[in-house]
């Protein structure tokens, strides 16, 4: 399996290439690739990473694990191929960014923009068996990410990390809240954005506190 991930995260990630859960992690995860059907495509298991250098990261947004309709997972949280319907939860995600900054529903559900940003768009388990969700949880992704997560938040400081639902709130509860801005709402699905995902203006409230820190805001 080839894949791709930036230098400086392969750097700050360097303890876990030779830790015994990641050597587990690497051969169940090529073991499934080979025998079914796997997302994203291997080449864009890190993209995440590989679009969002360490030293450039701005704002972190945590999500679950990739979508796992044919087509539809690229590597980066919420995101979806270029030309790929949008799904209701990316939907949702556009619809507070119109309210919150006026900007308009894109028809691209591709969020490559947005890493090219600073954007880390970083789901906890990085890969998934087509139409079974949840699949690759519990194998060693989630030690990997919270690891990337820690080193974020030891290593830089002013970031702003999106927290949506109940998973992303617990994976970064340990977030140093005096060195981060952490924005906390209910998740963006259909089923719980009525819930206060609606009207949280995470997206102005991330620029207004990039410009305070001289850092160009995010074009969302």
């Amino acid at each position: 399996m080839k894949v791709r991930i930036h230098p400086s995260w392969e750097k700050a990630l360097q303890a876990q290439w030779d830790a015994p859960y990641f050597a587990e992690l690497a051969a169940f995860v090529s073991e499934r690739y080979a025998a079914t059907t796997v997302f994203p495509p291997a080449s864009r298991i890190f993209a995440a990473f590989d679009a969002c250098p360490f030293d450039k990261v701005k704002v972190v947004i945590i999500g679950q694990d990739p979508y796992h309709d044919v087509g539809q997972a690229n590597g980066l949280c919420f995101s979806v191929a270029e030309n790929t319907p949008l799904p209701p939860s990316l939907i949702n995600i556009f619809r507070e960014i119109e309210s919150d900054l006026g900007t308009p529903v894109p028809s691209s559900g591709d969020l490559s923009r947005w890493a090219q940003q600073g954007v880390l768009l970083l789901n906890s388990t990085l890969t998934v068996e087509a139409h079974r969700p949840g699949s690759h949880q519990g194998h060693g992704w989630e030690e990997l990410t919270d690891a990337a997560i820690d080193a974020l938040n030891r290593d830089r400081s002013g970031l702003v990390f999106m927290l949506w639902g109940s998973y992303a709130k617990r994976k970064g509860a340990f977030i140093d809240t005096s060195r981060h801005l952490v924005l906390a709402a209910p998740h963006p699905s259909p089923l719980s954005a009525y819930r206060g995902f609606f009207g949280c203006r995470h997206f102005s409230q991330a620029n207004n506190y990039l410009r305070q820190q001289n850092i160009t805001p995010i074009e969302w």
